[in-house]
């Protein structure tokens, strides 16, 4: 296998189902966190997502895109617009064409989407000797357990168990199938600083993320649990004056 280089080592989180260089394996269950979004009530929880984008922008774009979503979805995590403008004004874009029929570049605003770290797949693939970095937009809904999987990932690297051998360029991953992956750990403590006085630590780090991914994939979760609650009230108020009107119906008949 060839070697990857140290931009992707650290960057690309190689979510991507394991190629068939890997022998399928048994990978072990992740273990099942205690997410602030589950159950029926449960919502995202706005700083958690914050410092989860601000992992995600410092060290997973560097190789993943988010084509899906548009910096103004931002303010749903609680920036201001002014903030949303002044994140999206960090990165170029290409537009076009102008009054003379040339393409140009000017600052992102917040209606534009992520910008991606690849002009195009072939360039992507090129820099990651010919594996293709998954967007990421969706990589919760589209991994089995969700945000414990990109969790349990994240944190899994370990040495070798059970007197495995890795070939150059592999990485010993209780979670990964064939438990090999040709990726370095993507974290490590103290890599990203934490403003509000989280913990600069690579669970701290994974949890953050796996959270704002979790978001990025499902950004109607809330509005979806409060539409479900309204309905769920309004049926049992419905099967509470079915049941009183059947019994008036029925009052004078014998049984």
């Amino acid at each position: 296998m060839k070697k990857i280089t140290l931009l992707s080592a650290l960057c690309l989180l190689a979510l991507s189902p394991a190629t068939p260089a890997f022998a399928a394996g048994d990978a072990k269950t992740p273990p099942e966190q205690d997410w602030s979004f589950k159950g029926l009530t449960g919502t995202y929880d706005r700083g958690a997502l914050q410092r989860g984008f601000q992992v995600y922008k410092q060290v997973c774009s560097a190789c993943h895109g988010m084509r899906l979503k548009s910096y103004r979805n931002l303010e749903a995590l609680g920036y201001t617009p002014e903030e949303v403008k002044a994140i999206a004004a960090e990165y170029t874009v290409m537009d076009g064409p102008d009054d003379e029929g040339e393409m140009f570049e000017r600052p992102a605003r917040p209606s534009d989407r992520f910008v991606s770290p690849y002009p195009n797949e072939e360039t992507a693939r090129y820099a990651n000797n010919g594996a293709l970095p998954p967007d990421m937009s969706l990589i919760t809904k589209s991994r089995k357990y969700g945000a414990d999987y990109i969790y349990a990932l994240l944190t899994g690297y370990s040495e070798p168990e059970h007197g495995e051998v890795l070939q150059a360029g592999q990485y010993y991953n209780k979670y990964m199938a064939g438990n090999k992956i040709a990726m370095a750990a993507p974290l490590a403590d103290d890599v990203v600083a934490y403003e509000d006085g989280s913990p600069t630590t690579m669970e701290q780090y994974a949890k953050d993320v796996s959270q704002f991914l979790t978001w990025a994939a499902e950004p109607e979760l809330e509005q979806r649990k409060r539409m479900g609650l309204k309905v769920i009230l309004f049926l049992l108020a419905f099967t509470g004056v079915m049941y009183a009107v059947k019994k008036k119906i029925w009052a004078d008949v014998k049984h």
